[in-house]
């Protein structure tokens, strides 16, 4: 698990850098599918990742909109910040956390019960899931995307 959590982050680190070449208006423009933007969805794939490991840890979420932190400099520093809190909980991940349970309320407020292994891969799909809007994006600004390969990344 820890090594998906890695390839994500260094994929994640080559799109912020591939964005540093994008006027920002193309970074802000809304697009089709997804959460809106590149760089809303490069926060996204942040704030979701921290906010699922967050309640994993009993931490409190983060609620800030994207508004707050429309830039790439901010959006950068915010995915470094949350990064460096949750990396240590990735990186002590053990197999007796997988069936662990998490009491989420639905958004009628019934509780919903998610296994911590449920939890980790969802989060870990959720930002392979992203990265692939961002590449079909990065094509309508004319840009070759990042590649999403897993291989030749030192991660084995």
């Amino acid at each position: 698990m820890r090594k998906l959590f890695e390839y994500n982050w260094q994929v994640r680190d080559d799109w912020f850098a591939w964005c540093q070449d994008v006027p920002e208006e193309e970074l802000l423009k809304k697009r089709t599918g997804g959460i809106g933007g590149i760089l809303h969805t490069l926060f996204h794939i942040a704030d979701v990742e921290f906010s699922w490991l967050s309640g994993l840890q009993g931490k409190p979420d983060f609620t800030e909109p994207f508004e707050a932190h429309a830039s790439l400099e901010k959006v950068m520093a915010l995915s470094a910040r949350f990064h460096e809190e949750v990396r240590p909980f990735v990186l002590a991940w053990s197999p007796e956390m997988e069936e662990k349970e998490l009491s989420e309320p639905t958004p009628q407020g019934k509780p919903e019960i998610f296994k911590y292994g449920e939890i980790m891969r969802h989060v870990i799909a959720h930002e392979i899931h992203h990265m692939g809007q961002l590449s079909v994006w990065s094509r309508e600004v004319g840009k070759v995307p990042v590649t999403a390969n897993l291989i030749r990344r030192g991660l084995y």
